[in-house]
C-alpha cells in the first residue's frame, strides 16, 4: 500500500486565470472566466456546478483536450499551454488517464487486451507487479479473457478505470463516470475510484452532478456561470447539496 499521509502536498493540475470563449461578437460565450484553482496529487477532487457552469470545460482544458482562450494550465510541472500539439498528445498519452460515461472499449479486444492498450501505443513494457496490483483492486483477474459485449456494464467501467491506471498516470480525469450506471454499480465504481487514490496513490478530478457521487471526494470545488465560487472539504451528501442549491440548483 502506498502511505498518503504528506506534509506537503504536490499538485497533480492547476489551472492560473483561465478564461474559455465560445463564438464571436454577440454570439460569444465565456464558459470559463478567470478560473484559477489547484488540485492536489493523490487526492480524490469532485467539480460541480450548475448545468453550463463550465465544469467540463475546465476538465477538458486542464486534460488537454481543449486549448484554453488565455490563462495558464499545468499538468504537475509542465504548462501544456505553451506545448505544440505533438507535445501535448504525448503529455496525455504518458501522464493523463481518462474514464468517461461511455466506456470507449474497443469492442474487438479482450478486456486485458482494453487495459493493455496505452502500454502498446506508447510502446510501453507493463509493470508487472503494478499492473497485477491494479487488477487485484479492481477485482479483474477473472475477465481479462472476455470481450467487452460479454461484460457487465460496471465491469466494462472497471476495465475503463484500469485502462487509466495502468500507465500510472499522474492525474486521472472523470467526467460523470458513474453516469451510465445503475447505483449499486456507481457505488462499487465510486469506490474504485476512491481506492485507487488512497491505495494505489493516484491523483483524480471527477466532474459530476450527483451529491452522492460527490461525497466520495477528498474535496469538493463549485463552479458557477464560469467562475470558482467556493470549495467544501470532507464533503457529505447533505454539505453538497446545501452547497448546490446556494448556487441556485
Amino acid at each position: 500500500m502506498i502511505p498518503t499521509s504528506q506534509t506537503v502536498r504536490t499538485s497533480a493540475a492547476s489551472a492560473t486565470d483561465l478564461h474559455k470563449s465560445y463564438g464571436e461578437g454577440r454570439a460569444r460565450v465565456a464558459a470559463l472566466d478567470g478560473v484559477t484553482v489547484d488540485f492536489e496529487a493523490r487526492r480524490l477532487t469532485a467539480i460541480m456546478g450548475p448545468s453550463g457552469s463550465g465544469k467540463s470545460t475546465l476538465m477538458h482544458c486542464l486534460a488537454g483536450l481543449d486549448r484554453p482562450t488565455s490563462g495558464g494550465v499545468r499538468i504537475g510541472d509542465t504548462d501544456i499551454t505553451s506545448l505544440t500539439d505533438t507535445e501535448l498528445t504525448l503529455v496525455r498519452r504518458e501522464q493523463v488517464g481518462f474514464v468517461f460515461q461511455a466506456f470507449n472499449l474497443l469492442p474487438t479486444l479482450t478486456a486485458g487486451q482494453n487495459i493493455l492498450l496505452p502500454l502498446k501505443l506508447s510502446r510501453t513494457k507493463p509493470d508487472p507487479e503494478w499492473t497485477d496490483l491494479v487488477l487485484r483492486t479492481l477485482g479483474l483477474q477473472d475477465r481479462l479473457d472476455h470481450r467487452p459485449h460479454e461484460l457487465s456494464g460496471g465491469q466494462q467501467q472497471r476495465v475503463a478505470v484500469a485502462r487509466a491506471l495502468v500507465m500510472r498516470p499522474r492525474v486521472i480525469f472523470a467526467d460523470e463516470p458513474t453516469g451510465a450506471l445503475d447505483s449499486v454499480r456507481g457505488a462499487q465504481l465510486l469506490d474504485f475510484l476512491q481506492r485507487s487514490v488512497h491505495e494505489l496513490g493516484q491523483s483524480v478530478v471527477m466532474v459530476t452532478h450527483d451529491p452522492v457521487a460527490a461525497s466520495y471526494a477528498d474535496r469538493v470545488v463549485l463552479l458557477a456561470d464560469g467562475r470558482l465560487s467556493g470549495e467544501i472539504a470532507h464533503p457529505s451528501v447533505d454539505s453538497v447539496l446545501a452547497a448546490l442549491r446556494g448556487l441556485g440548483v
